[in-house]
């Protein structure tokens, strides 16, 4: 009988691989029985733990994608409140200040800056997206690569999670799982 490292189907020992996912079928042991010796670890001990390694991070990545796309509904938020603020601030009379620059300029530099934030949101959500999905099918590693740089520039969360990408795929036993190398 065999096992899938990833989604946890179980095949006839003839398949080599998922049907679901892609992935290499692992045997799976029958149980132990009480008082006998834990069977050795298996030749390809760490092929094991870098598949459960890619896993996580992969997961990791789709949660850090989905926040970034929350992050984006925030600033649409604390934009309509702006531009409600500002734009009571434009219309009411009353609030003359010949010495401060005035309401439109203001405006118009958190434009600027939603439309910028807005764009480094939406980059980081897709890159983390697609990297995830790269990463399970074992495509691409220099793009997560990349995604897993300009993670760690998002402190706290993107730096943990885009360090311990850079050492995973980093690894030899990693980078021969990939096509390319």
């Amino acid at each position: 009988m065999k096992k899938c490292s990833y989604c946890g189907k179980v095949y006839a020992d003839t398949a080599t691989v998922c049907e679901v996912d892609q992935n290499p079928l692992w045997q799976v042991d029958p149980p132990q029985l009480p008082g006998t010796l834990p069977p050795p670890p298996p030749a390809n001990a760490r092929e094991m733990i870098d598949n459960e390694h890619i896993r996580l991070l992969a997961i990791f990545q789709y949660i850090f994608g989905g926040l970034a796309f929350a992050g984006l509904l925030f600033l649409f938020l604390h934009f309509l409140i702006m531009s409600t603020v500002f734009g009571t601030a434009i219309s009411s009379s009353s609030q003359k200040n010949p010495g401060g620059p005035p309401p439109e300029f203001f405006m118009a530099f958190f434009a600027v800056f939603y439309l910028i934030a807005g764009v480094m949101l939406v980059a980081a959500g897709v890159g983390n997206i697609l990297s995830a999905n790269f990463m399970r099918k074992r495509k691409y590693r220099a793009f997560s690569f990349v995604v897993a740089c300009l993670n760690c520039l998002q402190i706290p969360f993107g730096t943990a999670l885009g360090v311990f990408t850079i050492i995973v795929l980093s690894r030899d036993s990693v980078r021969a799982q990939y096509p390319s190398g």
